[in-house]
């Protein structure tokens, strides 16, 4: 039992001086929580992005309904308007968009369209460009694909493990 111990003893030993894997060693250990974080904040860059870009192409889009040329459009028409301006993206099909008159700016509340148990959208799109002088809400909501999924960094998350992403724009519409 003896030498035994001695054995064991002398192993850990040399182990403990031998220098030649250290940095594999000390790569093993360290690498992913590295790349895991590379990843993370690559991730939340993109989704940053992808919400500067949805609210670009609302307001540049919510434009067309202020200035009354959206009347001649129907809600298809708009979300074409909406999705050339969205670099490709987005699946322009699951962009949830709400064209509405409110009667003041008051009034206005953010809708939330998504069942919060089961994270389909369940609110209904509509698209009314109002009248001249009308105030105007304009609301699109997308659920944007989590790549990268740390536990304990996934705050915000929909009950289907997607962001949501949204953008609103109020105004009143000018005289037309």
């Amino acid at each position: 039992m003896r030498t035994w111990t001695r054995t064991l003893n002398r192993l850990f030993r040399r182990f403990g001086a031998a220098r030649s894997g250290a940095t594999a060693v000390e790569f093993a250990i360290l690498g992913p929580i590295f790349f895991a974080l590379i990843g993370a904040t690559m991730e939340t860059a993109v989704v940053y992005f992808a919400g500067q870009a949805l609210d670009s192409a609302i307001h540049e889009s919510s434009r067309r309904v202020r200035t009354g040329e959206a009347v001649s459009m129907d809600a298809d028409t708009f979300r074409t308007e909406v999705c050339d301006r969205l670099y490709g993206m987005f699946d322009c099909d699951a962009i949830h968009l709400t064209v509405t008159p409110i009667d003041d700016f008051a009034d206005y509340s953010a809708s939330n369209p998504m069942d919060p148990e089961s994270g389909e959208m369940n609110g209904a799109e509509v698209f009314d460009t109002g009248d001249g002088g009308s105030v105007m809400k304009v609301e699109a909501y997308y659920k944007w694909p989590t790549i990268l999924n740390i536990p304990g960094l996934m705050v915000g998350l929909t009950p289907d493990g997607k962001r949501l992403l949204s953008a609103t724009r109020v105004f009143r519409n000018e005289p037309f």
